[in-house]
C-alpha cells in the first residue's frame, strides 16, 4: 500500500476533517480527498463516511487505520534507525481518570511502537493531584483539565461539564451524587451549581477510579458531573439539573525545559487528541 495514500488517510480519521488534515500535512485538501479516495479504490471498500457537517470512520475505516498506523510506524523506525535518530530516555508521564476509557491506551501502544527506546511511567490520577505532582516536579508531562485560575500549558481542547448517569434515572431531591474525592474539578463544579441553584443533594457514592463512578451510575445509585466528549458507555445525558461551567484539556509541563522523550509523546497526543473524544 502506498505510504502516501495512508498518510492521508490517517490524518483525516485524526482530525475527522479533511481540512484540517490537510493543512497539517501541507497539502490541498482536493488532494487529501484523492489520496483516500485511491485508497479505498485499492482495498474496494468505504473507509469514510462523509457529509457536508462531518466526517466518521466507518468499521472497515476503523481497521485500515490500525493497518495504515502499523505500516507507517513500521517504515518510520526503519528510517531512525538508519539514520540513528531514535529517541531514548524516560518520560513520567500524568494522565487524569477521565482519559483512560478512551483511545488514550492505543495512543501510548502507537507511541511505544514508534519510540521502544522510550520508558513511559505513567500516573493516573484526578487532575489537581496530578497538577501538584507536576509542581513538585514528579511529573515531566501531563494530560489532563486545567483548574481554574492556572495558566500555562497547551490547550488541546475546550470541553464542558454536563450530568450524565443511567438512562433510566430520573432527578429527584436531594440530588443524589456519584462523585470524585476531593480534589475534583467535577466535583466542585457539581456542588458549586447546585448550590446555586439551591437545589439539596446527598453524595450517593465517592469513587477515585473512572470505573467506580460508571458501574454507580449504571446501578442507578445518581448523577455524575463529566466531560461533555468522554462520557463513558452506557451512560446519557439528563437534563433538568443545573448547567455546569466548561474547561480545558491542557498538556502541561514542569519548570524544566522537555527532554526528547517528552517532547514526542506531546507531539503524538495533539496529533492524536480528536480520535479521543467520543
Amino acid at each position: 500500500m502506498d505510504p502516501v495514500l495512508l498518510r492521508s488517510f490517517v490524518a483525516v480519521a485524526r482530525a475527522l476533517s479533511f481540512t484540517r488534515a490537510a493543512a497539517r500535512l501541507g497539502l490541498r485538501q482536493s488532494t487529501v480527498s484523492q489520496h483516500v479516495r485511491r485508497l479505498e479504490e485499492t482495498v474496494g471498500r468505504t473507509l469514510l463516511l462523509r457529509d457536508t457537517h462531518s466526517v466518521s470512520l466507518t468499521p472497515d475505516g476503523a481497521a485500515m487505520l490500525e493497518f495504515a498506523v502499523t505500516i507507517l510506524d513500521a517504515g518510520d523506525r526503519a528510517l531512525a534507525h538508519f539514520r540513528g535518530a531514535q529517541v531514548r530516555g524516560r518520560v513520567r508521564f500524568g494522565v487524569s481518570e477521565d482519559l483512560v476509557l478512551t483511545r488514550m491506551p492505543t495512543i501510548l501502544a502507537e507511541f511505544r511502537a514508534r519510540h521502544p527506546e522510550v520508558d513511559v511511567e505513567l500516573t493516573v490520577g484526578l487532575s489537581e493531584t496530578l497538577e501538584a505532582a507536576l509542581d513538585h516536579g514528579e511529573l515531566d508531562l501531563l494530560f489532563a483539565k486545567r483548574s481554574a485560575g492556572r495558566t500555562g500549558g497547551t490547550p488541546v481542547w475546550r470541553d464542558r461539564f454536563v450530568w450524565v448517569a443511567a438512562p433510566s434515572f430520573r432527578p429527584t431531591d436531594p440530588v443524589p451524587l456519584v462523585s470524585y474525592p476531593p480534589p475534583s474539578l467535577s466535583r466542585a463544579a457539581a456542588i458549586a451549581a447546585l448550590e446555586a441553584a439551591g437545589r439539596p443533594w446527598r453524595l450517593a457514592c465517592t469513587s477515585g477510579s473512572l470505573s467506580g463512578l460508571r458501574a454507580a451510575a449504571l446501578a442507578g445509585l445518581g448523577v455524575v458531573a463529566h466531560a461533555e466528549t468522554l462520557v463513558p458507555a452506557g451512560l446519557v445525558r439528563i437534563e433538568g439539573l443545573p448547567a455546569l461551567g466548561s474547561f480545558d484539556f491542557v498538556l502541561q509541563t514542569g519548570r524544566r525545559a522537555l527532554s526528547a522523550p517528552a517532547e514526542a509523546l506531546a507531539a503524538a497526543i495533539v496529533e492524536s487528541a480528536p480520535s479521543l473524544r467520543a
